[in-house]
């Protein structure tokens, strides 16, 4: 073979190596696309549009579930003090209806609430107990719901109490009393406090017997009020249906206290004073040039002390008679 044969044949070779070598490469090229599509569409269906979801839908005919209700009816409610009454009560009355199944502690479920005389309370199927309270009388009932509206009187076998504190002829300012209700036992009339109030308050009691204690208030210098010895008291019977109505007189009077260095004299200040029954029954220690209180009627006996002195006297209280105690300071 002569030396340019050997030569062409050389560059036929060399030109199949690099033929070659194109179309592997080629061949790769067109993998690496196949398997970049393939990606896509797997990834497709995360980084679509979701208005582009079809939307689910019922078969033919079917319409969607509607959210469940619970059906309920009314249960109207009223309270009567006594069988025989033939008015309801227009006021005054607490109205509570519980699930009469107890829960795990033993007690039972608030299912609705009122205020109002007569309610009409919307409410489900079921076994219910109601509780109507008027002050301190109260009544029970237990009551079924099955579908339609129910109606419910409660008797409260109670009345009313209304006590009044009176000074000589006038009624007595409220806010100047204390009224305790009692409900006595045997040789305790003060047996069970049932009730404190003021003068005029209306109380809701059970039918039966009670002790009353009125007590007049005296205001001191510092705003606050105390007690006086003025306590008036009574039994009284508490009829189902009726309202009691009592008025408790009172007998006393303000005294004004001076100590003073002759008749109608200025009034020293820095003065202790103390009150005493002439027993000696301690009723009030006071302080000040004039300080003022109030007695129930009686005799008294009226002690000052100033600068390191001791001073008294003796006085009356007549009922509603209000006065100036001196004290001479000799």
């Amino acid at each position: 073979m002569t030396f340019d044969a050997l030569a062409r044949k050389v560059r036929r070779l060399n030109e199949a190596r690099r033929l070659g070598r194109a179309r592997l490469l080629a061949l790769a090229a067109v993998l690496a696309a196949g398997a970049g599509a393939a990606a896509a569409q797997t990834a497709a269906p995360s980084q679509a549009d979701p208005s582009a979801i079809p939307p689910l839908r019922l078969p033919a005919g079917e319409a969607p579930a509607k959210p469940e209700t619970i059906p309920e009816s009314s249960l109207r409610l009223s309270a009567f003090l006594s069988a025989a009454d033939p008015q309801p009560l227009r006021g005054g009355v607490h109205w509570r209806v519980f699930d009469e199944k107890t829960e795990f502690d033993g007690s039972h479920t608030l299912v609705a609430e009122s205020a109002e005389a007569a309610p009409a309370l919307p409410i489900r199927d079921g076994a219910f107990i109601v509780h109507a309270a008027f002050g301190l009388a109260g009544a029970t009932k237990r009551v079924t719901v099955s579908g339609k509206d129910v109606s419910e009187r409660l008797v409260l076998n109670a009345g009313a109490l209304r006590v009044v504190g009176m000074l000589g002829d006038q009624p007595i300012n409220p806010a100047k009393t204390r009224v305790a209700i009692y409900v006595p036992e045997r040789n305790n009339s003060e047996a069970k406090l049932v009730a404190n109030g003021q003068s005029g308050d209306t109380v809701g009691l059970p039918e039966g017997n009670y002790h009353v204690v009125s007590t007049l208030l005296d205001p001191q210098s510092n705003g606050t009020a105390n007690a006086t010895n003025s306590v008036v008291s009574a039994d009284l019977h508490v009829q189902a249906g009726k309202l009691t109505d009592a008025s408790l007189r009172h007998r006393a009077a303000t005294m004004t206290l001076k100590l003073v260095s002759g008749p109608s004299g200025e009034a020293l200040a820095n003065t202790s004073f103390t009150i005493l029954t002439p027993g000696g029954d301690v009723i009030r220690e006071m302080i000040g040039a004039f300080p003022s209180l109030v007695l129930a009627e009686g005799e008294y006996v009226a002690i000052a002390r100033h600068d390191n002195n001791v001073y008294q006297t003796n006085f009356k209280v007549e009922s509603t008679v209000d006065r100036d105690v001196e004290v001479l300071a000799k």
